[in-house]
C-alpha cells in the first residue's frame, strides 16, 4: 500500500561501509515521516508482519494495530533504536511476538532496557541476534540455536544483508518451519546478497537458493565430522 505525500521527497539513505561492516549513514526521512497515515487495518488479510525502521509515529501505530488485531509481528528496530527510550522499547517488545537485532543493536537494547539477552528472550517467542561472519543465534523454546554463517563466494557489499536475512527468516516463519531451518535459509539469503553491490540488485532463482542452502548444509556436516 503506497500513499503519495505532496511536497515531500521519498526517503533517501547514503551509506558508507567498510569491510568490517562499520557504516556511516546520511539519511533524510522525507515522506516516511508520515507513515502513520497508512493503517495496518487497510492492508487486508495480514498473517505475519514486520515492524522495521520507519517514522516514529508509524512504528508505534503499526505495532499497536498488529497487536490489537492479533497479527504476530517481528520487531526489528534497527537504525530506529535511537528514537526510543528503554520504556518505549519494552512497550514494543511486550506487543511483539519476535525480536530481531544485530550484535551492535543487541548491546544498545540491553543497555536501554536493563535486560540481558536471556531476559529479553523470555518476553517473546523468539529473539534473533545476527553476528555477521559469526552467524546468528536464535533464542526460542528455551534453547539457543546457533546458526552458522553461509560462506559467500565473494564479499562485495554488506549493505542490505540484514534485510536479506530477515526476508529468509520471515519466509520460513510464514511456512511454520523450525528455527534452525528458518535461520539457515536466512543465512543463505544474507550470503547471496553480500555478493552483489547495492541493496536490491541480486536476483537469485529458487534453484540458486536451494543449491546454496544445500551446499551449506553439506559443508556444515563435513565440518562437524572433522571436529
Amino acid at each position: 500500500h503506497s500513499k503519495a505525500i505532496p511536497n515531500s521527497f521519498t526517503a533517501q539513505a547514503f551509506i558508507t561501509t567498510d569491510l568490517d561492516d562499520n557504516q556511516i549513514t546520511a539519511f533524510h526521512p522525507g515522506a516516511m515521516i508520515e507513515s502513520h497515515q497508512n493503517s495496518v487495518n487497510d492492508a487486508g488479510d495480514v498473517t505475519l508482519a514486520i515492524i522495521a525502521p520507519d517514522g516514529r509515529d508509524g512504528m508505534f501505530q503499526h505495532a499497536r494495530e498488529c497487536f490489537e488485531a492479533g497479527i504476530p509481528f517481528l520487531f526489528d528496530p534497527g537504525q530506529g533504536l535511537p528514537m526510543f527510550n528503554g520504556e518505549e522499547l519494552l512497550a514494543f517488545i511486550e506487543m511483539a511476538d519476535y525480536l530481531a537485532v544485530n550484535d551492535y543493536e543487541s548491546q544498545i537494547i540491553q543497555d536501554k532496557t536493563g535486560l540481558n539477552l536471556e531476559q529479553l528472550a523470555l518476553k517473546v517467542k523468539a529473539l534473533i541476534v545476527t553476528l555477521g561472519a559469526a552467524g546468528s543465534h536464535i533464542y526460542a523454546d528455551g534453547q539457543r540455536f546457533e546458526i552458522p554463517c553461509v560462506k559467500a563466494m565473494s564479499i562485495v557489499d554488506p549493505t542490505g544483508c540484514g534485510d536479506a536475512y530477515r526476508a529468509g527468516l520471515l519466509y520460513g516463519m510464514a511456512r511454520g518451519w523450525d528455527w534452525p531451518t528458518c535461520g539457515r535459509l536466512a543465512s543463505t539469503m544474507g550470503a547471496i546478497k553480500i555478493e552483489s553491490r547495492g541493496g536490491q540488485n541480486h536476483t537469485p532463482t529458487r534453484a540458486d537458493i536451494e543449491a546454496i542452502y544445500t551446499q551449506a548444509l553439506v559443508n556444515e556436516t563435513n565440518l562437524d565430522e572433522t571436529i
